[in-house]
C-alpha cells in the first residue's frame, strides 16, 4: 500500500487489513480515535509503533512524555505541525 492508498482508506469505516500497528494508529488517530490508537501502540517497543506513540503524545500536547517516546524512537520532536508530522511519519512507514 502507498500514501496515497493510505490516504484514501481514510474514508472507510475500519482501516485495511495487513496494516503494521503503527499504520494502524495513525489510521485511527486520522478518524478522531486517539485512545484507540495510542491503545494500539502502547505496549509495543518497535521503533516505529515508538515513533507514533510519540506522536500521539504531541498531539496531546503532554510533551515531556512525546519527548520521552521520540527517544525511545531515535527521533527528534519535529517544529512542523502535527498535521504535517503525521503525514512525514505515514509516508516514511509506507515506502
Amino acid at each position: 500500500m502507498n500514501f496515497k492508498e493510505f490516504h484514501a482508506s481514510l474514508s472507510q469505516t475500519k482501516p485495511p487489513q495487513g496494516l503494521s500497528d503503527a499504520l494502524i494508529a495513525l489510521w485511527l488517530d486520522a478518524n478522531d480515535q486517539w485512545e484507540a490508537a495510542h491503545d494500539q501502540v502502547r505496549d509495543n517497543s518497535d521503533q516505529p509503533s515508538a515513533w507514533v506513540h510519540a506522536y500521539l503524545h504531541h498531539v496531546e500536547g503532554v510533551l515531556w512524555n512525546a519527548d520521552y517516546w521520540y527517544g525511545r524512537a531515535r527521533k527528534k520532536r519535529p517544529s512542523c505541525t502535527t498535521r504535517e508530522e503525521w503525514q512525514q511519519i505515514a509516508q516514511s512507514l509506507l515506502d
